[in-house]
């Protein structure tokens, strides 16, 4: 059960990107699931889209439900946290994947469409920051070089210019697109607002970012924790130091908050709306929280405390009454 989750994702990461087909049993009556508890079979469509960060989990959940319920197709995209919300904006979308809370220009732009929403968290991330495997001088940067590192001067960089000791070398930046909710994180908690360096690679797909990275001596860049883990191979992680020492990026530094400040949760938002009025919707969303915390460890995540995952059951609850 383990290894065929493990081989699609490692699939998904090599680039198969497509939207979520249904698949066959494979022992998932091991998952919860409300409907499928039941043996009442469900059918129609549910829509998500949103960060590539949350992907996996949701591509694992997905998996897994539509080995319950084959009739219900359930299609997960990868626009992007903003991206995804322009799509939940709209009305094209049943949820909402994001890795990072929801702006107050979205919860407008929400209201001002008179579609209401819920938040539910998923599981942990660790924002990783990461180089190319040839690295051998960088152990760990400091909050104040990442800053440096990657806050835009308005000509390129040498790493030189951050540790005299270090390379003449130029440096090669690879980050998620502008649509990214963990473009967002990180020039939140890194750069505190100040433009990203004007010479970066940008790309929504963190599957490209992997591909750049590990093909450039002189690359660095950041993504969700478990597109690391699962590149780990080609892949040097950078530790952090906050100011307690270099802390590595692990499902227990995670957990525990010691890895600061790159540490956050990862949500999912339903339209109120799609929860009451469809039921597959419904029992896909009940299923998800039921399951996140397993399948987010599969996939390189870290699970939520179970009292927060009985919290969001609690929220869909009353929204299906």
């Amino acid at each position: 059960m383990k290894s065929f989750k493990f081989m699609a994702l490692t699939a998904m990461m090599s680039g198969v990107m497509a939207f979520t087909a249904a698949c066959g049993s494979d022992g998932s009556s091991e998952k919860n699931g409300g409907a499928a508890d039941s043996g009442k079979q469900l059918s129609g469509n549910v829509a998500v889209d949103g960060s590539s960060t949350v992907f996996p989990i949701m591509e694992a959940i997905s998996e897994e439900y539509m080995a319950e319920q084959p009739e219900v197709k359930v299609s997960v995209g990868v626009k992007g946290t903003g991206g995804g919300f322009e799509k939940f904006i709209a009305g094209e979308t049943d949820m909402s994947n994001a890795s990072r809370p929801i702006k107050d220009e979205e919860k407008a732009g929400l209201e001002k469409a008179g579609i209401e929403y819920t938040e539910l968290k998923l599981a942990f991330d660790g924002l990783s920051v990461v180089v190319n495997k040839e690295n051998d001088f960088i152990d760990h940067l400091t909050v104040d070089e990442l800053k440096k590192l990657w806050v835009d001067t308005g000509k390129p960089k040498k790493w030189s210019d951050i540790r005299p000791e270090w390379p003449k070398e130029e440096i090669k930046f690879y980050s998620p697109g502008t649509d990214s909710g963990t473009y967002d994180y990180f020039n939140e908690v890194i750069l505190e607002e100040q433009p990203i360096v004007s010479n970066a690679t940008l790309s929504e797909d963190d599957n490209q970012l992997v591909k750049g990275i590990s093909g450039d001596k002189n690359a660095i860049g950041f993504f969700g924790f478990a597109y690391y883990d699962a590149n780990k191979e080609n892949l040097k992680i950078v530790k952090i130091d906050n100011g307690k020492g270099p802390v590595e990026p692990t499902h227990e530094t995670i957990k525990s908050g010691e890895y600061e400040p790159l540490s956050r949760p990862l949500f999912t938002y339903v339209a109120n709306k799609s929860i009451s009025d469809k039921e597959q919707v419904s029992d896909f969303a009940e299923f998800a929280i039921e399951n996140a915390g397993e399948l987010a460890e599969e996939v390189g995540y870290v699970k939520l405390p179970e009292e927060e995952y009985k919290k969001d059951l609690e929220k869909l609850k009353e929204l299906q009454k």
